[in-house]
């Protein structure tokens, strides 16, 4: 077990291989989106409802339902992580989480480790991810965790950011920006990721932070267990104390 780190908060990347497989997103969540598109468009195209939505993408993509299909797609296939992408796919999953087709398959090591750090250490557990916050609370609402009645997770969590409302992941701004919205200093962050180049970003602003190794994830080179801590054995070898408030 890792030496005991003092925080106040920690901070979770989603990250398809920190909290959930990384198949979940790409193999699920991705192409339930495309397959869902065409028959939305067709309904929506006209809607008040989905103006907000149309309005955010290149103009070139709001002349027709195949055009922003296209566009959409072709997004979806080079991972391009933009707001209006995933504003749209949030927007798409609901569906599938809102009639059962669809459920978040959470590792069997983070619910417990998350119910133990709100619930007898008080610390304020956050998820940092470049979905949507809309799309954030869609997961985490609709999971697979057997402890859960209704499988609703968000009870346990205190907040949500993403792209829009912090910044990029690479950026060590967006975590100083974390910490000030939540009145957590960064020393009293521990941020979670399977992304190397957002634990560096993290370190840069003062988290403590840990990369993240998962069935599938891509693997780390020498240099990264040397220079970060890396978590092997899941959530459960996190060695949380609560930071002192002055």
């Amino acid at each position: 077990m890792e030496s005991k780190i003092s925080v106040r908060g920690v901070l979770l990347d989603i990250g398809e291989g920190t909290v959930c497989s990384i198949s979940f997103v790409r193999d699920v969540l991705f192409p339930y989106a495309l397959n869902a598109l065409p028959a939305f468009l067709e309904a929506n195209w006209d809607s008040p409802d989905f103006v907000p939505y149309k309005d955010a993408f290149p103009q070139s993509a709001q002349q027709s339902p195949a055009a922003l299909e296209a566009y959409v797609r072709d997004l979806t296939e080079k991972d391009v992580k933009v707001a209006c992408l995933k504003d749209l796919q949030g927007l798409l999953w609901r569906a599938g989480y809102e009639n059962g087709s669809v459920k978040a398959p959470i590792y069997p090591d983070v619910f417990p480790a998350i119910k133990s750090w709100t619930d007898e250490k008080g610390l304020k557990v956050m998820i940092y991810s470049s979905g949507s916050v809309a799309a954030q609370k869609l997961l985490f609402r609709h999971t697979n965790i057997p402890e859960l009645e209704d499988g609703d997770m968000t009870t346990y969590l205190s907040g949500y950011f993403d792209t829009v409302n912090a910044g990029m992941k690479q950026d060590p701004d967006s975590y100083r920006k974390i910490a000030q919205e939540t009145g957590i200093i960064p020393q009293e962050w521990l941020f979670l990721s399977d992304n190397v180049k957002e634990i560096e970003a993290a370190k840069a602003a003062g988290m403590a932070s840990m990369v993240v190794v998962r069935p599938g994830n891509a693997s780390l080179t020498t240099d990264d267990y040397t220079n970060h801590r890396v978590l092997e054995n899941g959530f459960g070898d996190i060695n949380v104390v609560t930071a002192n408030r002055y």
